[in-house]
């Protein structure tokens, strides 16, 4: 019966600590995106394609926070330290990758006015992919023993860049231009697009959610994945 209610208050201290962070993770989207007005944009103008881009953002960050929980404990002190160490980085990783990605996957046009002001859902769907991508990145680059900051960092590096390249690898191999596509509100474009990205976003995951062991023996195995 003890041992059980052990178990019941210490599973209580984890959710209380990674709801904690979750909140977090909430004001910087907010901090990142001061003209979003959230209430405004799903009470008032009903903006279905800032939901998703709000839903993707959270499942980025529920992947993110993921990585730095799972796998086998350390002990309540260790785990409690890794996850207030590790889970800013992943909130501050995921906000990061969104610029990048704004920046060099969506760089035709201006997403900020096709969200707020287009409400262009094609494009919204997109940003959902990236968000739950880049957190499933993210979640492999955090996961797993002996690694640090440091390894988790640049696995996240090489992980967004891959995403880069993909994005516009696919662009290439299409028989018309996705952003042309999307910028016109076609929505099927943006899903297949989406589809695309969210899988590589989880080999992406399985390629660096591995024990640290070597810098050889994870790249290799993480370059293995990727070809």
């Amino acid at each position: 019966m003890i041992m059980n209610l052990d178990h019941i208050l210490s599973s209580l201290v984890y959710l209380a600590v990674c709801f904690a962070i979750f909140v977090v993770g909430h004001l910087v989207f907010i901090l990142f995106r001061r003209g979003y007005s959230i209430k405004g944009e799903l009470v008032e103008k009903d903006n279905a394609a800032f939901a998703l881009v709000l839903c993707g953002y959270y499942l980025g960050l529920t992947f993110s926070i993921g990585g730095v929980i799972a796998g086998p404990s350390a002990g309540m002190e260790e785990d409690l330290i890794d996850i207030l160490v590790y889970g800013p980085l992943a909130i501050l990783l995921l906000n990061l990758s969104a610029l990048i990605n704004d920046r060099f996957i969506l760089s035709e046009f201006d997403i900020r006015k096709e969200i707020l002001q287009d409400q262009n859902c094609g494009t919204g769907v997109v940003e959902f992919a990236v968000f739950v991508a880049t957190g499933l990145n993210i979640f492999g680059a955090l996961y797993g023993q002996g690694g640090s900051i440091f390894t988790g960092i640049i696995f996240w590096a090489l992980g967004q860049t891959v995403l880069v390249l993909v994005g516009k690898y696919y662009n290439l191999i299409t028989k018309y231009n996705i952003h042309e596509q999307i910028e016109k509100d076609n929505v099927a474009v943006g899903i297949g697009f989406a589809g695309a990205l969210i899988a590589i976003g989880n080999l992406l995951r399985a390629a660096s959610a591995e024990h640290f062991i070597s810098w050889g023996e994870n790249l290799t195995t993480f370059f293995l994945f990727m070809v």
